[in-house]
């Protein structure tokens, strides 16, 4: 069968190619080797975010305690799954083989190889296009743990269904994953235990910003024991882990495995169509075109940053890139994501560690959430905002705060806008919002510009004028 496109994985990256190639009239193949919507639907930002809000609902309950009122009964974690699965269902409907189908994109289900430079095999059939994009996204990795086959162990594949609320959950690995579903369980009224070889949980995050996160987790009761290796598993539910040459038990009832990921292309035959692989990733340009010049890659099996608004912005690329004879590069520069712990943390563009690496002449803004009145009226004072800015504009940041992830889109926008951060004191901020500690950065800013000499300026205008 010849097609103008075929698409290998129908996640986000996937999808967003093959519904905008149809929509202009070309000839759609989508292969899935499992299941349509990828990660984000099945098993990552969808059924994490219906499990955090469910999470904040029982944990704003337990804290009403404090106002006189008595929370009582059983938390019920099936009953949680339950809804889980229900609001999947809900962007399921047109997340579907039988949608897309009727959009006229033939799907097939099965594990798609390449039998030559634009030729793919699936289910005994070959299908041929002009353009062939790689979009089979990534997997959680297993831990390398002695003994770890003894356990029956979660990953983000599989927690989302856990019906039994354990007494206690330990989860290794301290990046999104982990912080996210281990919060969420410990409000649930799990006891949770978290283990990582890094210094810090979150080790992608400003230090500043994760020793927050930190100090707000365990004030809620969770167990953080960042610079411990895990050793093994001494039965079902013990594990060994080690600190400072000195082995210690943590014993648990559930047990989180949320170390990393890996990409998704094993089996692909990747030789047949002369596409190279290097350490363990295929190798790219940077306008996402593989060795092979009519294979394209985005989305989590490229390696890169996984997000599904990444794979959404590389997407747009290689259609532009497949389209237009005047071809475009990834831009990192720009790069946004949220981590969606309470408090939220923001992250967008450069960061510190990466300016001083590039010896940029930069200057940092910090201001403390607990300067923001409507934080102090909500006792929301855990928060900081830090925005780089270089010749004035901003070029990076972080955040964290309740709703992190709305309130740095003004500081996102004007980073990739280009708009000098001192415009955005001509904004008017409604009083009280939380978005005012983007105008209280704003005012440091301008207040550090007020030196003695430009004050005396000022002040000789005032005398001048009136």
């Amino acid at each position: 069968m010849n097609y103008d496109i075929i698409v290998l994985g129908a996640g986000s990256a996937g999808l967003n190619i093959a519904v905008f190639m149809n929509s202009i009239g070309l000839k759609v193949l989508m292969v899935e080797k499992t299941v349509v919507g990828g990660d984000c639907l099945n098993y990552g930002c969808i059924p994490s975010k219906a499990l955090i809000s469910m999470a904040q609902t029982v944990y704003a309950a337990r804290r009403a305690e404090a106002f006189g009122l008595h929370l009582v009964g059983n938390l019920e974690l099936k009953k949680v799954a339950d809804t889980i699965k229900r609001r999947q269902e809900i962007i399921r409907e047109h997340e579907n083989a039988d949608y897309f189908r009727n959009k006229g994109i033939d799907v097939e289900f099965g594990s798609p190889e390449f039998t030559g430079p634009r030729s793919i095999r699936v289910n005994g059939k070959e299908a041929c296009a002009r353009k062939i994009i790689i979009t089979t996204g990534s997997r959680p990795m297993i831990p390398d743990i002695a003994g770890i086959e003894k356990t029956n162990y979660f990953t983000n594949e599989t927690i989302f269904r856990n019906r039994q609320l354990p007494g206690r959950l330990l989860v290794i690995g301290g990046g999104p994953i982990g912080v996210e579903v281990g919060q969420a369980y410990q409000r649930l009224g799990a006891r949770v235990t978290l283990v990582t070889r890094g210094q810090q949980i979150l080790p992608k995050e400003d230090a500043d910003i994760a020793t927050i996160l930190g100090t707000a987790l365990q004030e809620e009761g969770m167990k953080i024991l960042t610079g411990h290796t895990p050793v093994r598993f001494a039965d079902s539910h013990t594990l060994i882990i080690r600190h400072l040459n000195k082995e210690m038990p943590v014993p648990f009832d559930q047990l989180l495995a949320a170390v990393g990921r890996l990409v998704n292309i094993e089996g692909l035959n990747l030789e047949a169509a002369g596409i190279a692989v290097e350490n363990g990733r295929i190798k790219a340009d940077k306008t996402l075109r593989t060795t092979n010049k009519h294979v394209y890659i985005c989305g989590d099996a490229a390696g890169d940053y996984m997000f599904t608004h990444w794979a959404e912005y590389q997407a747009a690329l290689v259609i532009r890139n497949m389209l237009s004879p005047f071809k475009r590069n990834v831009d990192r520069s720009k790069i946004a994501w949220v981590t969606y712990t309470d408090p939220e943390i923001a992250t967008f563009g450069k960061q510190s560690r990466e300016l001083e690496l590039q010896n940029k002449k930069f200057q940092t803004i910090s201001i403390e959430l607990k300067h923001v009145d409507r934080a102090i009226c909500e006792g929301l004072v855990q928060g900081l905002l830090k925005v780089h800015l270089e010749k004035g504009k901003i070029v990076g940041g972080t955040m964290i705060a309740r709703h992190a992830g709305e309130l740095s889109g003004e500081a996102i926008g004007a980073m990739t806008l280009g708009i000098p951060f001192s415009k955005l004191y001509n904004r008017i901020y409604p009083y009280p919002t939380l978005s005012r500690i983007n105008r209280r950065a704003v005012q440091k800013y301008l207040g550090a510009r007020l030196t003695p000499r430009n004050a005396n300026i000022l002040k000789r205008l005032f005398l001048l004028t009136n």
